[in-house]
C-alpha cells in the first residue's frame, strides 16, 4: 500500500480547473497563429484544386483546424505526429462511414463511428482527438457524399492531413522545431560500465522541468508537475530495485514509545528524555494514529496554559505502510520534509516508526557498504 498523510485533501478550488501549463509566450502565439493559418490556407487551396467547386465533395472539413491545432501548437506531442495525423483521420472517416451505411438512426450511428474510431486508433496506434470529429462528420454526412463510398475519406480527409503534416514539416524545420518529434536517446554507458540512474534528476522540480522544457522548445504537451512526477516514481523504483526491494517492515523500529491526545506535555518531555527520541507519535485507544508531537512542537510554540498533547501536536503526518517499499520514504523524507513516519498495518494501526537518521544509515549500507539489512 502507498504512503498517505492523516489530513483530509482540501475540496477542489476554481484553480484545479485552471490549465496546467505555464504562462503564454508571445513566440508560441505568433507560431501558433503563422502556422494555423499557413496550413489550412495550403490545405483549402489544394483541396479546392483537386475536387474542384462543382461536385459532392467539400474541399475542406472542420476536423482540419482540430489537426491544426495539435501540428502547429504542440508539435511534440504523441497526438500530433505524421501517423496520428493522416492515420487517426483517415481510419476514422472510414469508420464514421461504415457506420452510416449499416446503421440507420443518425445518433446511433454517429454514437458508434466515435466509439469505434478511438477503439481503432487506439489499436492502430494512431490516436489523434481530431479523429473523432472526422468519424461523426462522415456518420452524418448527407447521402451526396456517402454515395461516392470510401471516396471522402481520401479525399478531402486524407489529402488535407497530408498537406497539414507536410506544412508542419517545413514550418517548424524552418523556425528551429523538430517535426516529426523524435525524443533524444540517452547517453550510452562506457564499456563495462552499468550506468546509476538513481542521482540523476536529483533536485528536481517544477521550475527546473518549465525552464528546461523552454529552454528544449519543442511543444511538449504536459505540465511540469506531471514532469516532476514522473521523474521521482522512476527515481523510486530504480532505487527499490538497487535495494532489493526491502519494506518498511524491514527498516522500522518497532519498539515505539506513544502518547494519547489528552497526556500532559510533562510527560512528553520526560519520555522523549528517557528515550532519546525526537518525536513520539499520538496514538487513540484504537491503536489508530492520530498525530505527531516532536521537539519542535515542544518548544517552537508559545505554551501558556497548555498542558496537553492535543494543543501542540502536528496532524499533517505522513504515514506508510509495513509493506510499503522503502524508496517511497525518500520522496517523503528527502523532498517533503517529513523527519519521522509511523508505520501501519494492513488494520491501520501502529506497528513502528521510521526516522530520517534511520532511513540514512540504511540506504548508506546498503548502498555504499554492499551490506544487508537486518
Amino acid at each position: 500500500m502507498a504512503e498517505r498523510t492523516l489530513t483530509s485533501s482540501p475540496p477542489p478550488t476554481l484553480s484545479g480547473f485552471l490549465p496546467a501549463q505555464g504562462p503564454p509566450r508571445a513566440r508560441d502565439c505568433v507560431r501558433g497563429f503563422a502556422g494555423g493559418f499557413l496550413g489550412i490556407l495550403a490545405a483549402g487551396l489544394v483541396g479546392r484544386l483537386a475536387l474542384g467547386t462543382t461536385g459532392d465533395l467539400p474541399w475542406l472539413v472542420a476536423p482540419m483546424g482540430a489537426s491544426a491545432v495539435l501540428v502547429f501548437a504542440v508539435p511534440g506531442s504523441p497526438l500530433a505526429q505524421p501517423w496520428s495525423v493522416v492515420g487517426g483521420n483517415v481510419v476514422s472517416a472510414l469508420v464514421g462511414l461504415a457506420a452510416a451505411w449499416a446503421i440507420g438512426p443518425p445518433a446511433l450511428a454517429a454514437a458508434v463511428a466515435v466509439g469505434a474510431a478511438i477503439a481503432m486508433m487506439i489499436t492502430l496506434r494512431c490516436l489523434h482527438p481530431p479523429g473523432g470529429a472526422c468519424a461523426l462528420t462522415a456518420a452524418l454526412a448527407p447521402v451526396a457524399i456517402t454515395s461516392h463510398g470510401a471516396t471522402f475519406a481520401f479525399w478531402p480527409v486524407g489529402l488535407g492531413s497530408v498537406v497539414l503534416v507536410a506544412v508542419g514539416v517545413a514550418f517548424h524545420h524552418s523556425t528551429g522545431r523538430a517535426y516529426p518529434h523524435v525524443a533524444a536517446a540517452p547517453p550510452a554507458p562506457a564499456p563495462g560500465r552499468e550506468v546509476d540512474a538513481s542521482h540523476l534528476a536529483q533536485g528536481v522540480d517544477v521550475a527546473a522541468v518549465a525552464a528546461a522544457m523552454a529552454r528544449l522548445d519543442r511543444g511538449l504537451d504536459i505540465a511540469p508537475g506531471d514532469v516532476v512526477a514522473l521523474v521521482r516514481d522512476a527515481e523510486e523504483h530504480v532505487l527499490d530495485r538497487k535495494i532489493g526491494g526491502l519494506r518498511c517492515g524491514d527498516v522500522m523500529s518497532r519498539d515505539v514509545v506513544t502518547v494519547g491526545r489528552t497526556d500532559s506535555l510533562y510527560r512528553v518531555r520526560i519520555l522523549i528524555n528517557q528515550h532519546r527520541v525526537k518525536a513520539l507519535p499520538v496514538v487513540g485507544p484504537d491503536g489508530r494514529v492520530d498525530g505527531i508531537v516532536s521537539i519542535v512542537d515542544l518548544f517552537n510554540r508559545d505554551a501558556g496554559d497548555v498542558t496537553t498533547v492535543e494543543a501542540v501536536m502536528t496532524t499533517d503526518v505522513a504515514v506508510v505502510h509495513d509493506d510499503t517499499p522503502v524508496a517511497a520514504l525518500v520522496e517523503l523524507m528527502a523532498n517533503q520534509g517529513y523527519r519521522h513516519i509511523p508505520v501501519l498495518d494492513a488494520d491501520e494501526r501502529l506497528v513502528g516508526l521510521v526516522s530520517r537518521a534511520e532511513l540514512i544509515s540504511v540506504l548508506h549500507r546498503l548502498l555504499l557498504g554492499g551490506g544487508a539489512a537486518a
